[in-house]
């Protein structure tokens, strides 16, 4: 196999044979651009590395020797020749951007010799030494395993010596000790010399590079982005340019434009008398690109408009001036803020650049949550002091409080707090709605908190597992031993998953007039419907805003848990007879109308599904050990005997209703059958809220009634002859009549293989994905996430957490099958997605192929679910269906 190429001879191939900064190059090469000549080794060569076990491939070092050796002839030099010596640059190049990550060695051909040679053919000893220390000290960190502080103290302690500041101000005198210092400590430090040999530096500058790409860091940004690990990385072998000769040279980074705004124009950074890692090491301020030499700010420009021409997007390029010559030493599309990225390819469209279906399709859907919510402060810096799973977007300041009742209380007087708890339960949502946002120690992407923070569109962090809460003496205490305590001001980034100790500004969203223009292109190219999860007033309205065309899942459980309602919900929980289980629930019925009618009038001329009531009775009881404690402690205090008697009553209730599973007991559409007066309920409230809207707006919404945990059809079956009824009695005592639909979740595998039996009795199915995961893995969500999907993600056992992004192989399997039988079943059938996977980009594109008419997710999703259904558009159009 051929492995190795010059620039010029790999014209026509891919970035994943030659690399993301190999591709780069050789297009740069044949586009006539002042590129220093080089060689490729492709990605293959890495793959077959690591597939030999670490050994170099059979003929490769003979394939480099014989392009060098072109390499020397056309630039007429000879590599480890002292008369002319060709010295070279040694960088990594993966198939996609992992900055910093993999490893370079610059000025590799230089040794004892040759170092005498190059002072005097350039005339310049301070230059040559520079370059040669600069070499040992790279070489003796990446390739020899050396520490690099160890570099570092020798020439700070070299700085302070000459009195000064910078490397750049070192005489050559000083340069040639510490040369000889850096050849000391490799010898004592490895019991190896620096190599002598430029061959031999060059065999294992090409070996380390290989190994770079498995390297810590690597592994760990590859995990962050899901870049593959079986992609490789290519070596790319060029002639070296020195920006380090003097005042005349420099190097820099240029962005042809701005990466954080967007804006066109020339955007970046210069050092002069540097080599290329100085510019990105920091070690010296650098000055604006707009404040070099005009000749050469000039050329720059026209070098920029080059660039993007041909590769039709931003370019981030690193660039070095010799004695007053400019070279391109890389080129790749710039990493940019959400914000820049949707002005860059809003105007890239309109300049007739590219279309805008590219423009729609440039825009990663996740990213563009930024644009949604507050978040830090890009300009200021922020050390963490612990991080959990960035579950719920956007930053957020205020008090730790670890008290739900407390922070409602100062929630309400309108102080900012974090609610801090180990996890959140249903009970904690007044706590939740009072906070800024939430941190937990436990729980997962798709736990309580994260979900109910999302639908609210506050920020939390969750299954922070480095910090220990003490409830008790209310404190938290972070790995690194930070003791945190209530009322202490701590920032929770959503976004980052970072936790920062006191408050870090932030800044508003700004949703762009590109941004706009963006969904509403992005609208006009999607087939699926975007709906949104949203169970109050505050959340529809949000919704529509971010432009839901309707609610997919309005769930009921929270308008049962509203401080005001709780003891009439336990008063029918405790009710001996159905007589009295109907006296609680009339008293429940106003309450649900007014819920339902300020929804309805949020979405008035959209779709609303109203979910009826799913969680088993027990929920909405006091757990039996704080009843049992309660208890003790009232008869310690002598209480009447008649108030413990009520409290034992509740206990017996909460014992008789505990289930050894409650997630698959008695819950969902089981609870109707046994219990119907509660659906209906809230059937009269939705059916007669929808029609007071009508009457008061001129306008009501499309009502959709869903039932739970259906997985027989006879159990839907006999539930929706229960619901017409209902509405019949509704629509006689109103004097009107709407239309209605009745559908049922889909979320056990029993439900989805007999969905052409339950679709006879449906007008609609939506896929509740997060329960159907839990069915289908046999996982409980929360012990899953919290005792081993860490380990099995990282030892690739699962790609993905099943939760956050859907398990097309099983789940979609049975997502598919459901859809197509139900639909073969009833033609009529509508059918969507409620669960969190509706606003995740890539399960977006699954339900598109799997022929869903809607997704569903939380508000702050839409923008991105909308991007991500088009997205899905225009790659069914341009590509094969995804197969599972």
């Amino acid at each position: 196999m051929k492995y190795v190429r010059l620039f010029e001879e790999a014209v026509g191939l891919s970035r994943f044979e030659l690399g993301g900064k190999g591709y780069g190059l050789v297009e740069m090469t044949a586009l006539g651009l002042p590129v220093p000549p080089g060689i490729n080794i492709s990605t293959e060569a890495c793959k077959r590395y690591y597939a030999l076990g670490g050994k170099m491939p059979e003929g490769l070092l003979d394939e480099v020797k014989l392009k060098l050796e072109k390499l020397a002839a056309k630039v007429g030099k000879g590599f480890g020749d002292p008369e002319k010596p060709l010295l070279l640059a040694v960088r990594s190049g993966a198939p996609y951007s992992m900055p910093g990550m993999m490893d370079t060695i610059l000025n590799i051909g230089l040794n004892d010799e040759v170092v005498k040679s190059l002072a005097k053919l350039t005339g310049n000893e301070r230059f040559a030494y520079d370059a040669y220390r600069r070499l040992i000290q790279m070489f003796g960190k990446t390739a020899m395993g050396v520490k690099g502080e160890l570099f570092e103290e020798i020439l700070e302690r070299y700085k302070q010596k000459f009195g000064v500041k910078h490397d750049i101000e070192l005489p050559p005198d000083a340069l040639k000790q510490i040369v000889e210092e850096f050849k000391q400590l490799i010898s004592r430090e490895t019991g190896r010399g620096f190599p002598q040999d430029p061959w031999k530096q060059l065999e294992t500058a090409i070996e380390a590079v290989f190994k770079s790409w498995n390297n810590p860091r690597a592994r760990e940004y590859r995990r962050f982005y899901k870049i593959p690990d079986d992609l490789g990385t290519a070596v790319n072998i060029q002639v070296m340019v020195f920006g380090n000769m003097g005042e005349n040279s420099g190097s820099g980074v240029g962005f042809t434009r701005n990466p954080s705004t967007g804006e066109k124009r020339l955007y970046g950074e210069y050092l002069p008398n540097s080599q290329g890692e100085d510019v990105v090491a920091g070690i010296r301020t650098p000055i604006s690109i707009e404040n070099l030499d005009k000749k050469l700010y000039e050329e720059l420009v026209k070098l920029a408009e080059k660039l993007e021409h041909h590769f039709r997007d931003m370019q981030d390029f690193e660039f070095t001036v010799e004695n007053g010559r400019l070279y391109l030493l890389q080129t790749r599309n710039g990493k940019r803020t959400a914000q820049a990225a949707v002005k860059i390819a809003v105007d890239m469209a309109e300049e007739g650049l590219i279309t805008r279906e590219e423009a729609v399709s440039r825009i990663n859907p996740s990213e563009i949550m930024q644009l949604l919510h507050r978040r830090l402060d890009p300009s200021v810096k922020v050390k963490p002091i612990a991080k959990g799973l960035n579950a719920s977007p956007g930053a957020a300041s205020g008090k730790v409080i670890f008290d739900t009742d407390e922070a409602a209380a100062l929630g309400g007087k309108g102080e900012k707090v974090i609610l801090v708890r180990p996890e959140t339960t249903p009970d904690d949502i007044k706590g939740m709605i009072a906070a800024q946002g939430v941190l937990t120690s436990r729980g997962g992407m798709t736990s309580h908190a994260a979900v109910v923070a999302r639908g609210m569109g506050k920020p939390a962090v969750v299954g922070c597992e480095s910090i220990k809460i003490n409830m008790e003496e209310e404190y938290f205490e972070t790995g690194g031993g930070v003791r945190v305590r209530k009322g202490d001001v701590i920032t929770i980034d959503g976004t980052s998953g970072a936790v920062i100790l006191g408050e870090v500004p932030t800044v508003e969203p700004e949703l762009t007039p590109e941004f706009r223009k963006l969904l509403a292109w992005a609208d006009e190219m999607r087939r699926l419907g975007v709906r949104a999860n949203a169970d109050t007033p505050e959340a529809a309205r949000k919704a529509r805003e971010f432009g839901a065309e309707g609610i997919g899942l309005c769930r009921t459980e929270r308008m049962f848990n509203q401080p005001e309602r709780l003891p009439i919900v336990r008063e029918m929980i405790m009710a001996a007879s159905e007589e009295e289980r109907r006296r609680a629930l009339d008293k429940l019925l106003p309450f649900q109308l007014a819920d339902f009618k300020e929804i309805f009038k949020a979405m008035k001329g959209l779709p609303v599904t109203v979910r009826l009531l799913d969680l088993p009775l027990h929920e909405f009881l006091p757990p039996a050990e704080q009843l049992i404690t309660e208890i003790y402690e009232m008869r310690i205090k002598g209480a009447p005997e008649s108030e413990i008697a009520e409290k034992e009553k509740i206990l017996r209730k909460v014992q008789q209703l505990k289930e050894h599973n409650p997630m698959l007991g008695h819950r969902g559409c089981r609870l109707a059958i046994r219990y119907p007066e509660i659906y209906e309920m809230q059937v009269t409230a939705i059916l007669t809220a929808a029609i007071e809207v009508l009457r008061e707006e001129c306008e009501t919404v499309g009502v959709q009634i869903m039932l739970p945990l259906v997985s027989e059809a006879n159990e839907l079956a006999y539930l929706r002859e229960i619901i017409e009824k209902t509405a019949e009695r509704v629509f006689s005592k109103t004097g009107a009549r709407i239309p209605f639909k009745v559908g049922t979740m889909i979320e056990t595998p029993r439900a989805a293989l007999t969905a052409s039996s339950i679709a006879l009795h449906a007008d609609f199915f939506s896929f509740g994905t997060n329960d159907l995961t839990q069915t289908t893995f046999g996982f409980s969500r929360d012990d899953v996430e919290a005792k081993f999907m860490a380990g099995y993600l990282e030892k690739g056992i699962l790609k993905n957490n099943p939760f956050e992004v859907l398990d097309t192989g099983g789940v979609g399997r049975l997502v598919k099958l459901a859809t197509e039988e139900g639909k073969k079943a009833n033609n009529k059938l509508e059918v969507g997605i409620c669960g969190e996977h509706g606003g995740e980009p890539s399960s977006i594109r699954f339900f598109h192929e799997a022929g869903l008419d809607y997704v569903s997710c939380s508000p702050y999703r839409i923008p991105v679910a909308r991007l991500a259904a088009a997205q899905a558009a225009i790659a069914r159009k341009e590509k094969a269906p995804i197969t599972i």
